[in-house]
């Protein structure tokens, strides 16, 4: 199956120690999806030092784009008509990372569109 990585521009919010980025600076968070590794989640890589790579479900990213959902480390949200919310928790603080709504529809889009490539003997 085929891996879809997508980079998308979002703005981070932080409660780290050590700041990501600029917070008034949209930057580039990498939305990754792979099937093989594991088809029902999604991996989010945020930049910088502190930033690191979150893996959740690809359903809740879907379900966040229409309601709040989500506990624990992991919670989504719609922003308003254009933006969504993603919440991460860890033991170094919060980060709240707002993208487009669209970038998300697109990127879910991908990994529903990805098929098992033929096998070739």
């Amino acid at each position: 199956m085929s891996v879809v990585e997508q980079y998308a521009r979002a703005h981070i919010v932080t409660d780290a120690s050590v700041p990501l980025v600029d917070e008034l600076e949209a930057i580039p968070v990498t939305l990754r999806y792979d099937p093989d590794r594991d088809p029902r989640s999604v991996r989010v890589a945020l930049p910088g030092a502190g930033g690191g790579e979150w893996t959740f479900g690809r359903e809740l990213l879907e379900e966040g784009l229409r309601a709040p959902v989500g506990s624990g480390e992991v919670r989504v949200w719609p922003c308003g008509r254009v933006q969504v919310v993603v919440e991460f928790h860890s033991a170094q603080g919060v980060s709240v990372v707002q993208f487009e709504r669209q970038a998300l529809l697109r990127f879910l889009r991908r990994t529903y569109m990805t098929v098992a490539e033929p096998v070739t003997h």
